[in-house]
């Protein structure tokens, strides 16, 4: 789950980061009301979305007074983000961060996530903040520096340090950073964090370090540690079909094909979507009802795809260890006369009652073809997409 920058902030005070002063506008309607309550008349408006990239596409702006900036917040709020994070579609703004502007003498990167490969938690430092941090570590690798921690030592003095050195900080700027980094560390862990990422780290025109931007995800996993955080949801900023998806326990994600796929298992899911490649289709998505799915989650599952316009056929692979293949292909039945078909279903089921499975298919007088073997499967799904 993704945290918005206001929220970010607010755990990044409660745990002695730095930030900026600034309020927030949770609708157009409050705008001047909000800005009532900032000192500053100059400031900088914020859009709240989840995505990287907003300055250059308006979602941050320096405007000189109250009135400009009132201006550019419902100008905000009547249009969509697009970032390349985004896509075509972009996000919408729901609300608005108003800050106080600072006074920037130069902007470092720094960031704190799980490393896989160590199975440790990785620091990532740049002298090269900003915007543009992608590209430095594309074309200027080496302007990245990195340190991984110790699960059992923890994070140490001589890491900040070794960061602080490379990236040029002299005197209380040391200081102030390893305050910084152990306040990072501390707040991944005690929030079950992925990733936490300070960009902007501004060193600040008489030399003190203060977090300019804040960007936390957490670990989905573990939200039920957290009710607090979980409180800080913004639907709006999720794929509607992959957040409809998490009210049924189903692993659902958006992509950019046309054969939609329905599979239990996520390593059968990938070997379905990766023979759909193999024979020139592309899946709309990668959908996984689970080993344990009922015919009623199957039927969610089913009109979660049929839900996507995209969609030109459907692929429906199942084996059937734990959920009998009987009560699959009940839910599939269920599904396709509650919600009507209009392209074309290819169903391989396989394991316990799966020629039963298949002859309830058969049998329904619905337009459905069987498969029990999945190559077979996946080139007939392909064939009718086409």
């Amino acid at each position: 789950m993704n945290l918005h920058e206001y929220q970010s902030k607010q755990l990044f005070s409660r745990f002695g980061i730095p930030v900026p002063d600034g309020a927030l506008i949770d609708s157009p309607e409050n705008t001047e009301t909000v800005l009532a309550t900032v000192n500053s008349e100059k400031v900088v408006v914020k859009a709240q979305v989840h995505a990287g990239g907003r300055g250059k596409a308006g979602g941050v702006k320096l405007v000189e007074d109250h009135e400009q900036a009132a201006t550019e917040a419902r100008r905000m709020f009547a249009n969509r983000i697009v970032t390349k994070q985004t896509g075509e579609a972009g996000l919408p703004v729901s609300s608005v961060w108003i800050e106080e502007p600072t006074d920037i003498g130069r902007e470092i990167y720094l960031s704190v996530l799980v490393d896989r490969e160590t199975r440790r938690l990785l620091f990532m430092a740049s002298s090269a903040g900003g915007m543009n941090i992608e590209e430095v570590a594309a074309q200027t690798p080496e302007k990245i520096h990195t340190i991984t921690v110790h699960p059992a030592s923890g994070l140490q003095g001589f890491h900040c340090r070794k960061l602080a050195f490379a990236l040029d900080l002299e005197g209380t700027q040391i200081r102030e950073f390893q305050k910084i980094m152990f306040a990072l560390y501390e707040l991944f862990i005690a929030n079950d964090a992925s990733l936490i990422e300070i960009n902007p780290l501004v060193v600040t025109a008489d030399g003190h370090l203060i977090a300019l931007d804040a960007k936390i995800n957490l670990d989905d996993n573990a939200l039920y540690r957290h009710a607090d955080l979980l409180e800080m949801r913004d639907i709006s900023q999720e794929d509607e079909r992959e957040a409809k998806a998490a009210e049924h326990d189903l692993n659902y994600i958006t992509l950019d094909g046309n054969i939609g796929c329905m599979v239990n298992g996520a390593g059968l899911a990938m070997a379905t979507m990766d023979l759909v490649k193999l024979h020139g289709g592309l899946p709309a998505n990668f959908l996984d009802v689970g080993g344990g799915t009922t015919a009623e989650r199957v039927a969610e599952a089913f009109k979660l795809i049929l839900s996507d316009d995209k969609v030109k056929a459907v692929l429906v692979n199942i084996f059937g260890g734990i959920v009998r293949c009987d009560l699959i292909a009940e839910g599939i039945i269920n599904a396709v006369k509650e919600v009507g078909i209009e392209v074309p279903v290819v169903v391989r089921l396989e394991g316990t009652n799966a020629q039963q499975g298949l002859q309830m298919l058969d049998d329904s007088g619905l337009s459905l073809s069987t498969a029990s073997d999945l190559t077979e499967a996946a080139k007939a799904v392909v064939a009718a997409a086409q």
